[in-house]
């Protein structure tokens, strides 16, 4: 089914690292900003334990300042204002106790009150355990926090998976990501304007998007992008 954006109210991501905002969910943050929704989002952590695309241009001591700076300017071309990192430890979440992480995120939920909560299911979209520990924390600080709103777990569809099965190696190293049906999957495909505004806020996080632009081309990677699809909290995924 497509989404239709002002069914879903105030919105609220959770995420682990900068540019996953950007690459699951800008599309849909950027239409409910402009159609005057409230959108907050959530980081878990800088990302600073990743790679970058040129060690030369971006040091690997620096990252925590690079992925911070990147991350403001992608929310800043998609509108969204409201923003909280947690600067917890990259690649440790899964290890790290998760109570005060659950009541900060609970606390903006307290503040934000949102409709729709958009963040990774189970899987974590790629298996990496900080997704999946973020999915178990967005759950857990909305229990904590007593407020029920509509969860999205970011999926791709099989239609997806066959279309770009020259890039799902490398964009899903652990192997194919989860697939929604599409009679199940809430899903946005961006119309040529806003798939430019995502392609800017992608560029934004140039430390970690740029490798991949340059390995398998721009037109590829944009029409890879252009895709957007969410299931509803615990509806299977393959």
């Amino acid at each position: 089914m497509n989404v239709d954006v002002a069914e879903l109210g105030t919105l609220l991501g959770v995420w682990a690292h900068p540019d996953d905002e950007a690459y699951l969910a800008a599309g849909l943050m950027a239409a409910a900003v402009d159609a005057k929704q409230h959108v907050a989002c959530v980081t878990a952590t800088l990302g600073d334990a990743g790679q970058t695309a040129d060690p030369v241009r971006w040091p690997t001591q620096e990252l925590p300042d690079i992925r911070r700076a990147e991350l403001g300017r992608a929310l800043e071309v998609l509108g969204v204002t409201d923003h909280e990192c947690l600067d917890l430890p990259d690649g440790g979440l899964a290890d790290f106790d998760p109570h005060a992480p659950v009541a900060r995120i609970a606390d903006v939920v307290e503040r934000v009150r949102p409709d729709t909560v958009i963040t990774f299911g189970p899987d974590g979209m790629t298996g990496h355990p900080d997704h999946q520990t973020v999915s178990t924390w967005a759950t857990a600080a909305l229990e904590l926090a007593g407020h029920h709103a509509t969860v999205l777990w970011a999926t791709k569809t099989e239609a997806w998976v066959q279309a770009f099965a020259d890039l799902v190696d490398a964009v899903f190293p652990a192997g194919l990501p989860p697939r929604t049906s599409a009679a199940q999957a809430w899903e946005l495909v961006l119309d040529d304007d806003a798939l430019a505004r995502k392609l800017r806020a992608l560029e934004a996080h140039a430390s970690q998007t740029s490798g991949l632009v340059d390995a398998v081309g721009r037109d590829r990677y944009a029409e890879s992008v252009r895709h957007e699809a969410f299931r509803q909290a615990s509806a299977p995924a393959t």
